[in-house]
């Protein structure tokens, strides 16, 4: 029989990761969460994991991006497009620019550094579970560093990118209100659920994981007034 306290956690979790020293340290973090050895399912590869994806679905995804077949990336772009609502969370050592944004961009809910001790991993898993989108703080300063770009033209400053969609932005604008998920869900006529997923993806693109957060870099890109 399951122990209730642990039946109370989304499960089961796939664990991507080919080194076996990582998985070890991922199911000690994972059993500290309250996690029983029966709710997580490791994949060595990319093969493996997208044979086990199809044949069953998972609450949560920890996934490394540096896979012996292949990149963990497609497998993200993979979950997303079959599960718009699914966490995804990176954990991996790969902190170049370019792979960083690959993986957001494919649909990662967060990205955090293997080099982390396992108390912050503990806690990157822990925000994603309750909803939130964690980003390495690292791989956040990296990519505020992007944005350290030269001022645009006049002409270009006239219509300034918005990476939301109008969905999100709808959403955003709402929660800028002080507006609940609960009371957007019941202003906008779509479930709770979708709520969260698009909030989650507003985090995301913003790489932020809080709504503190995302409206603060919000207002900074002029998203909002």
């Amino acid at each position: 029989m399951n122990d209730p306290a642990t039946s109370l956690l989304p499960a089961p979790i796939l664990i991507v990761e080919d080194e076996p020293l990582i998985q070890q340290r991922m199911r000690a973090v994972l059993v500290q969460l309250g996690y029983g050895d029966d709710q997580m399912v490791f994949a060595g590869s990319l093969a493996q994991a997208q044979a086990l994806t199809a044949d069953q679905p998972y609450a949560l995804v920890l996934v490394d991006i540096g896979l012996p077949d292949g990149s963990g990336v497609a497998l993200i772009r993979a979950l997303r497009a079959e599960d718009p609502g699914l966490d995804i969370l990176v954990i991996s050592a790969w902190s170049t620019e370019d792979v960083i944004l690959e993986a957001l961009r494919a649909g990662a809910t967060g990205y955090v550094l293997k080099e982390r001790d396992d108390i912050e991993l503990s806690l990157s898993i822990r925000s994603v579970l309750r909803g939130g989108a964690p980003i390495d703080p690292f791989i956040a300063r990296r990519i505020l560093g992007l944005m350290d770009m030269p001022a645009p033209s006049p002409a270009a400053s006239e219509a300034p990118a918005n990476p939301l969609s109008r969905r999100e932005y709808e959403i955003l604008r709402l929660v800028a209100d002080g507006l609940t998920n609960q009371e957007i869900s019941d202003k906008t006529h779509i479930s709770r659920h979708t709520v969260e997923c698009h909030i989650k993806h507003i985090y995301r693109k913003l790489a932020v994981s809080s709504r503190t957060r995302a409206l603060s870099e919000a207002r900074s890109r002029g998203l909002l007034s």
